[in-house]
This record gives C-alpha cells, sequence and structure tokens, in this order.
C-alpha cells in the first residue's frame, strides 16, 4: 500500500515551486497595503532570489542535462523538461515583475516625489551635473572593449552589468563594429542628482547618454544593456583534498567561468546586436530574456535607504523585547540555571544571545566554548567574542562551515582570522555541510561542572537576526548538555556515540525519528484515538516524507503544515491528502524558524530545528532537532504555530498545487508578524512601566527611612 504514495502525479516539481514561492515575494511587491518603499524592496528581493535560483538550481540541472542524465524527479520530469519548463515559468514572471515595476511602483514613487529619470529628463543645471560626473569620475574607470577579429569577445563575468555596442566610422556608415562596455560597479548603481530631494538616475544609463567621447572618431548608432547569470555552484571534491580551506579558495577563483544559465537584454536591443550575443557567449534561445526596464533590479533594494525622508512609507521601526533576566548586566548564567529561556527573533532580542557569548568570554569560570558557524554577520560581534575568550585562556573550539553557500569567503576570512585570535577552528566532516546551529559553554560552577547551551533554527548572524524569524533555547539540561558534547566530539575527533539522550542529528537520525513519530500518530488514528501532526518549515521537498504524511493523511491524522516557500506536496487528493491543510507565509519577516509537534495521545511533543524536510537537510548534512522539553516553552511554541495559523492577510493556502490568498469576507483581519511586533512593544511599555513604579516607590521609600532613623534612639539609649 505505501507504495502507492509516491506516484508522480502526487508531488510538484520542486524548481517549478521554488518559482512559485518567488512569485508570492512578487505579490508582497504588488500589496498596496504593504507600504511603498517596502514595496520596493520585495521587487528587488525577487530578483535576487531568481538570480541565485539559476546560479545554483538551473546550474545543476544543466550540468545533469550535458551528461546525459535522463532520470526523472519525484514529479516524473527530466532534467532538460525541467529546464524548459523553468525558462517558460520565468519568462512569466519577468514580464509579471517589469510591470509591476513600471505600471506600478514607478507612478506612485513619482506621486511622493521620488523619481528615476533618464538623463534627457533632467534640467540643464542636473545635465550638467552628470555631464561632470561622467567625465571626471566614470570616463577615467570605463574600458571599451572592441569585438573585431584581432581582439576577440572578452569574457563577460557573472552578474556584471554591460553595454553591447554598435559603432561605425564618422565618414564610413557601411563599415560596422562591435564592443563591450562594463559598467563599474564601485560607484553603486543609483545616482542622486543634487538640488532634487530624491531624484536619482542610474548609472548605465549616464554612460550611455556620454558614450561617443569613449570612441573618439567613431559614431555610436546602438547601445543596449546586456548581463548574463552564470553557474556559480562550488564544486568541492572533499576526499581529494587534505586542505578544505585550500580547495574551496581554488574552487572560488574557478566559479566565475561557469557556464551561461541565463542572458538579459534590453528589449529594444536590435536582432543584429542580440544574435551576436547569444552565438558567443553560447545561449539557449529559451534562456534568452528581452527586459522591458532596467535590467537587473536588485538596486531597488538599495533604494530606500538612498531616499531623504519618507519614513510614512516604510515599515515602522520596532524594539525588540529583551528578557531582563537575559538583559546587560544580568548574571545570564544564574538565570539559566533556574529556568529554559525561548527566544523568537527578531520580536525577542538577538542581543540576548550574544551577551550569553559575552559574558561566556569574561566570565572567569567559563572553561571552554564550543560553537558552530555557519552565516556570520561582515562584522561580528560573536566572532570578536570568542576571539577575546580564547585571549583570555579559555579553549575555544569553532565549526567554521566554509562551505555555506555565497557566504564561502566571508566564513573562509573569519575562519583564518578565528585561528590567529587563538581559537582552534574545524571544517566539520567529510562531503557533509554542518548546518546546525549549537553553542556550548563549559562552566565551572560552585556545585561543579555544568553545561550552558544556546540551540536554535536559525544562523548566528546579528544582522539577519532583525528580519528573519527564528526561535532559539537557552538551557542547562543534563542530557542535553551531554547529546551537545558528544555532537562536537563527533565533529571534530572520530567519536561514534551510540545514541543520544534527548537532541536528534542528521544524516539520516532526524529522518528515522521523524518517520517514527509519524508512524505512531498513524498507530493512534487506526486505534481511534485523536491524531494530529503540525510542521512548519522554509521547505517540504523529501519524496519520502511526503509519502509518509501521505500516509498519515490516508489514515485519518490530522495534519497542518506552514510551509514558507518550497512544497512538493500537493493538497485535494482524494484519498491521499484530504486530511492535509498547506499555508504559507511570506510577509515582512523572512520566515525561518521550524517547528515539529506531534499530538502523542494528548502529551503533545514539540520540537524545534535546524533542519527542513528536505533531502539534503535529511541525508546530506548535520543538523538538529531539539526538544521543548519545560511546558511554559512548550506551550508558547504551540501558541505561536495557532497564531500563525489563524493569519489571514498574508497566508497563502495551497488548493491542489497552487497557493491562494484566503477569502477574508466577514473575517477580522490578522497579520500574525505585525499581531508579534505589537505583543514585544507591549512587553516593552510593560517593563518601562514597572520600572517606573519600582523607581517611583524607591524615591518614596527614601524619606521614610530618613524619617524612621531620626526616632530611633542613640547609641547610648540603645546600651542602656
Amino acid at each position: 500500500m505505501k507504495s502507492n504514495f509516491n506516484k508522480h502525479a502526487y508531488f510538484k516539481n520542486r524548481e517549478l515551486s521554488w518559482l512559485d514561492f518567488n512569485g508570492r515575494v512578487l505579490e508582497e511587491a504588488r500589496d498596496p497595503e504593504n507600504p511603498l518603499l517596502e514595496r520596493v524592496n520585495f521587487l528587488g528581493i525577487t530578483q535576487s532570489n531568481v538570480d541565485e535560483f539559476f546560479m545554483v538550481r538551473v546550474a545543476s540541472l544543466n550540468k545533469m542535462y550535458s551528461v546525459g542524465i535522463k532520470t526523472t524527479d519525484a514529479s516524473g520530469m527530466t532534467p532538460k523538461q525541467q529546464i524548459d519548463a523553468i525558462n517558460a515559468l520565468e519568462q512569466e514572471m519577468v514580464i509579471k515583475r517589469y510591470n509591476t515595476y513600471n505600471r506600478s511602483l514607478l507612478p506612485q514613487l513619482e506621486k511622493n516625489d521620488i523619481k528615476i529619470i533618464t538623463p534627457r529628463q533632467a534640467d540643464e543645471a542636473q545635465y550638467r551635473f552628470l555631464q561632470r560626473y561622467f567625465n571626471d569620475d566614470l570616463y577615467p574607470v570605463l574600458t571599451p572593449l572592441a569585438d573585431d577579429s584581432s581582439r576577440p569577445f572578452p569574457f563577460i563575468s557573472n552578474n556584471s552589468l554591460n553595454l553591447a555596442i554598435r559603432i561605425q566610422e564618422t565618414n564610413n556608415e557601411k563599415n560596422k563594429q562591435f564592443a563591450t562596455v562594463r559598467i563599474p560597479e564601485i560607484f553603486g548603481r543609483l545616482i542622486k542628482l543634487p538640488h532634487a530631494t530624491n531624484t536619482f538616475v542610474l548609472i548605465e544609463e549616464i554612460i550611455k547618454e556620454f558614450l561617443d567621447s569613449l570612441f573618439t572618431g567613431y559614431q555610436v548608432s546602438e547601445a543596449a544593456t546586456y548581463r548574463v547569470i552564470r553557474d556559480m555552484d562550488l564544486d568541492v571534491a572533499e576526499e581529494d583534498t587534505s586542505d578544505l580551506l585550500r580547495e574551496v579558495q581554488k574552487q572560488l577563483k574557478k566559479r566565475e567561468h561557469g557556464n551561461v544559465m541565463r542572458l538579459e537584454i534590453e528589449s529594444d536591443m536590435s536582432k543584429q546586436l542580440s544574435k551576436r550575443l547569444i552565438q558567443t557567449l553560447k545561449v539557449d534561445k529559451s534562456a534568452v530574456y528581452r527586459i522591458n526596464g532596467p535590467i537587473d533590479l536588485t538596486f531597488l533594494k538599495k533604494l530606500s535607504g538612498k531616499v531623504t525622508g519618507h519614513d510614512d512609507l516604510r515599515y515602522q521601526p520596532f524594539r525588540p523585547f529583551i528578557e531582563p533576566k537575559l538583559s546587560e548586566g544580568a548574571n545570564i548564567f544564574a538565570a539559566i540555571r533556574q529556568q529554559d529561556f525561548l527566544m523568537q527573533h527578531p520580536y525577542d532580542s538577538f542581543s540576548s544571545v550574544v551577551r550569553f557569548i559575552e559574558q561566556a568570554a569574561l566570565d572567569a569560570n567559563v572553561l571552554a566554548i564550543k560553537m558552530t558557524l555557519y552565516r556570520v554577520s561582515g562584522n561580528s560581534p560573536i566572532i570578536k567574542y570568542l576571539g577575546l575568550a580564547a585571549q583570555h585562556g579559555k579553549q575555544v573550539t569553532v565549526l567554521v562551515e566554509v562551505k555555506a553557500r555565497f557566504d564561502e569567503e566571508n566564513n573562509v576570512r573569519w575562519a583564518k582570522q578565528l585561528e590567529k585570535m587563538g581559537c582552534h577552528v574545524i571544517y566539520g566532516l567529510v562531503g557533509l555541510k554542518t548546518h546546525c546551529k549549537m553553542a556550548l559553554v563549559i562552566r565551572r560552577d560552585e556545585d561543579g561542572i555544568r553545561r550552558y547551551m544556546h540551540l536554535g533554527t536559525g544562523n548566528y548572524n546579528d544582522v539577519t537576526a532583525n528580519f528573519y524569524t527564528d526561535m532559539g533555547i537557552l538551557t542547562t539540561n543534563l542530557d542535553m548538555g551531554i547529546d551537545a558534547s558528544n555532537i562536537f566530539n563527533m565533529l571534530s575527533g572520530y567519536a561514534k556515540p551510540p545514541y543520544f539522550h534527548k537532541l536528534h542529528i542528521s544524516p539520516n537520525k532526524i529522518r528515522e525519528f521523524i518517520n517514527r513519530k509519524i508512524d505512531d500518530e498513524i498507530d493512534h488514528a487506526k486505534n481511534g484515538q485523536a491524531a494530529e501532526i503540525r510542521m512548519k518549515m522554509n521547505s517540504l521537498s523529501d519524496q519520502q516524507i511526503i509519502a509518509k504524511l501521505y500516509e498519515a493523511s490516508a489514515n485519518g491524522v490530522k495534519i497542518k503544515l506552514i510551509v514558507r516557500g518550497i512544497c512538493c506536496l500537493k493538497t485535494d487528493i482524494p484519498g491521499i491528502s484530504k486530511n492535509i491543510e498547506v499555508h504559507s507565509i511570506v510577509g515582512r519577516f523572512l520566515e525561518h524558524s521550524r517547528i515539529y509537534y506531534f499530538y502523542n495521545q494528548g502529551s503533545q511533543d514539540v520540537y524545534l530545528a535546524s533542519a527542513d524536510m528536505m533531502t539534503r537537510n535529511l541525508d546530506r548534512r548535520v543538523e538538529l532537532l531539539f526538544p521543548a522539553l519545560q511546558d511554559n516553552i512548550k506551550n508558547k511554541i504551540i501558541s505561536i504555530f495557532n497564531l500563525m495559523w489563524q493569519d489571514n492577510v498574508k497566508t497563502r493556502v495551497l488548493h491542489g498545487d497552487r497557493f491562494e490568498p484566503i477569502d477574508r469576507r466577514g473575517l477580522t483581519p490578522l497579520n500574525v508578524q505585525e499581531f508579534f511586533v505589537a505583543e514585544a512593544m507591549k512587553k516593552n511599555h510593560l517593563l518601562l512601566e514597572h520600572r517606573r513604579q519600582v523607581k517611583q516607590q524607591a524615591v518614596a521609600f527614601q524619606p521614610m527611612m530618613h524619617h524612621e532613623s531620626s526616632l530611633k534612639p542613640t547609641n547610648d539609649s540603645q546600651e542602656e
């Protein structure tokens, strides 16, 4: 019977599901209820998302196709069929993105006196400024590159913006030549005009306007922008190298020269010029995108930061809540000895996690710190405190994942820096990315050695923690501490723990555990008992886990899933997924936390994890799944999930293989992310009010104490 749950028709293709997710991000850019500059930012995010998707996912499919692989995925599609379907769907998405830019966002920006203009639209003073800017700043940097028999077409690097140019000698119209000019990235894309508060010109438009001066004696007959996206997937054969750091650095240099996955050209580029580019760059015609507007909309992510004023067009800022027992000046170790703490970022401040590492670095009783780092910020305070701890004589072991995609260079740099500061740096297990997020502090307390831990769903990145939702637990649970020590011994040495008490790790063990928990719910349902599964994750794509969920649904288990991104599971399949409901939330914050809940005959087992239900997370990464043991924390996580399930503003509901908005007619609107923001602000207000009252009571108490002391007998009287 189980094999019936694996039919191709029951699965949505992973890549097409990802494109649908990016479409939901685009919906945020099109949503008039979002602040205008945030809508602009969302549109920029859709562009950077799809760029990375082509650099990695489409690149991987192209490699498979190029070596003749014809095997199908869970949905029954070959690599070539997937590539064709991706390009067909993405062509539609490009049109939708640029309609959003041209017809919706630009006019709305202009209404608010925020303008992106061409040099020809500038007034006389502004035009002179642009001309000076070109001559003084841009001209010395620009390098025109000829394309003829003696000077072959230059290498066009990934994601760079370029101008394709046709020129002719001034006195010879028939003799047309080709050239290309790379737009320099060092200046930034948006140039702000003087004497106009929020008026901008794109740098490529300035270069086009004054391009003639680069080709003295020639006339420019055409200039059009183009961009290539290349294969940027890192291919490190770890088994063949004894120095992973050196191998990663070598592959980073090679990566720039990957094959072209996508060519974007301006929509009005002539056939002659576009044909030359397509042939020279060896691009399949289905991967050529004609763009009706500025190529590469990622510049929109910078626009809000350059706009002066207009706070009304942005999300209102808020101050995350800081639990007083974890705040500055508090003894975090004393607090954790009393109870476990749950933090939900960004509503709860990430500063408590940073402070945990800071106190560990400075505390004389701390003996060692062990930590995994997958992605950190460019100026990470955690790195600083780890180095400080090592300099204070503590044993500091840091696992830095140098294969974290597109953070490789940053992580290589940090690995070297940590080693210089005296930390012991390790790079994990051969063939596996280490994606778990854990920090272990060994401290000598008055009653003996104790392990303090932070276990989280997200990266130790103090910047992204402000706009990614993640969860973490601070605990000193004995069994979990022993497990954490065993995990670090496994990562740094040759330990193979026979079992773990409370923690579950990938590869394989999280899969086995989730399967076992689903089987338990199936057994309960078969026995006529209530059975329920709730999961929140970024992506659901593992075929075996989806088939297991189908099996549970078919046996009467009620299943609620919140899946932000990829979802290869389909709902509404008669007899298969009738008991499965799937919601998706994008919204203001990137939903990154993972929750796994099993009813378990009323005991309600709750777990958090670094892992999604994706094959790579379950089989090819070191991941961590950990329980919420304290009742108040367990109940809080259940409450968070239930509130998210009630969201009717940002939620999209899966019908078959398509996510659709909720019909809100007659419903009281609930945007759960804004609800949590309001809750954090309310807790801050109550805390402030409480502190004010305590201060007032203390002030009132002092005169009373003074009065009482004046009534006390003198020392002489007491002696009598």
